[in-house]
């Protein structure tokens, strides 16, 4: 039987993608993949500096930091940049609006996402939201697993884009459809073809039933990378043959599963 830590690096991911408000995100030391992604919930909710330089020793580390936040605002209080350990890198984005004041919310994207990429041109950029500012702006387009993420893909190269490709998804290495639901759901229904497709207040975990059960475990396959080791495996190789480049997995059943 794998365990966690080789499933993980069996199935094909090139990258774990934590939240600091759900584990320690010292914890990437214990999961066998080069690079972490640690997502933006919100200035308290930043690692210490001291555990970001530790984690950059031994990994790779992308830090996500919002153009439109007071810190990481290149027009404006850009204060955190300078706070920024040395061998830190970063995932550029608009910033989602639950992490923002209503004075961060009104700033223009483009013109700070084109100062931060001048200023970081190594970063990752990401899509949600803004996908075509993101591709103006270049570097690595850090998009989000959907249903057309391969028709998407497949047009951009088509289009002669040569860029990197890294994507985002949810992972959960099961094919037991209760433990799917409990795990990427909640996910899945806030996506809106997903939350238009649903049931009025219908659960959205393992207690889900007919209707919105169905549409959930479709959304799922759409949306997540789920299944066997051997399955996520598969769906992995397909994305990199349209042309993704980094596939970066959310552990949606905690980080136990992805560590060693």
């Amino acid at each position: 039987m794998l365990t966690a830590g080789r499933a993980v690096s069996k199935a094909g991911l090139d990258a774990v993608a934590l939240k600091p408000a759900e584990c320690d995100v010292r914890r990437a030391v214990d999961i066998p993949l080069d690079i972490v992604a640690i997502d933006y919930e919100g200035r308290h909710r930043m690692p210490e500096r001291e555990v970001l330089e530790t984690l950059a020793g031994e990994k790779e580390v992308r830090l996500t930091t919002p153009v439109r936040a007071d810190g990481f605002d290149p027009l404006g209080d850009d204060s955190l940049y300078e706070w920024l350990p040395d061998g830190i890198w970063q995932v550029l984005v608009a910033g989602h609006p639950a992490y923002l004041t209503d004075e961060e919310k009104r700033r223009p994207v483009a013109p700070r996402l084109k100062a931060a990429r001048e200023r970081t041109p190594d970063a990752w950029v990401g899509t949600e939201g803004i996908e075509r500012i993101a591709l103006a702006a270049g570097g690595t387009q850090y998009e989000l697993l959907s249903r057309s993420t391969r028709r998407d893909v497949r047009a951009l190269r088509a289009a002669g884009f040569d860029g990197e490709v890294a994507l985002y998804a949810p992972t959960a290495l099961t094919d037991d459809d209760d433990e799917i639901l409990d795990a990427v759901g909640a996910y899945i229904s806030r996506r809106r073809p997903v939350a238009r497709a649903l049931p009025d207040d219908a659960p959205t975990d393992s207690s889900a039933k007919g209707r919105a059960r169905e549409v959930l475990l479709k959304a799922a396959r759409d949306y997540a990378l789920i299944g066997s080791v051997t399955d996520v495996r598969h769906r992995i190789d397909d994305l990199r043959d349209v042309g993704v480049d980094l596939v970066v997995g959310y552990p949606a059943r905690g980080v136990d599963e992805f560590a060693e």
